[in-house]
């Protein structure tokens, strides 16, 4: 490491884009620029990214991306994702987490995100209609931006 490295803030170690369905890859890729974060793109299938400091890791299969990442993701990492399942594995792992709009995933509030998921998962099992996510907006993307540079700040701040 050099001397011009080893003087520089901390930062997070990686940023994980769970990818398949992910919406705000190239926002992840602009705030990670900014700040030299590295990024893994990991995805159930190949897919294009950006040279330099992003990094593809494919895993096909299902699940095989999500048990990519709770197992690569440690404490302070940030990983982007809509699944709660893996939200709550990487949170476990002393990841920050962040889902495509900005809600930040956290020790106070999985567990409810946990039993919202699960009741859906039982209504649909009992052949009731639920209905999806609603389309990103551009609010949707800017408060996204928003929160993924307050989380990279808030580990460069140690905080």
């Amino acid at each position: 490491m050099d001397a011009e490295a080893s003087d520089a803030q901390p930062r997070p170690r990686w940023v994980f884009i769970d990818a398949d369905a992910c919406p705000v890859k190239d926002e992840v890729y602009r705030v990670a620029g900014r700040y030299a974060v590295p990024v893994r793109v990991v995805a159930n299938a190949p897919m294009r990214v950006p040279a330099g400091l992003v990094e593809l890791v494919v895993r096909p299969g299902f699940g095989s991306a999500d048990d990519w990442i709770a197992e690569h993701a440690e404490r302070d990492d940030i990983v982007i994702t809509a699944d709660i399942p893996l939200a709550a594995r990487s949170l476990a792992k002393g990841a920050r987490v962040l889902d495509p709009r900005g809600h930040a995933f956290t020790a106070n509030n999985i567990a409810e995100a946990l039993a919202l998921r699960e009741m859906l998962e039982e209504r649909r099992r009992n052949g009731e209609p639920t209905s999806g996510p609603a389309a990103m907006t551009p609010k949707d993307r800017s408060r996204f931006l928003s929160k993924l540079d307050e989380t990279v700040n808030a580990v460069r701040r140690g905080t």
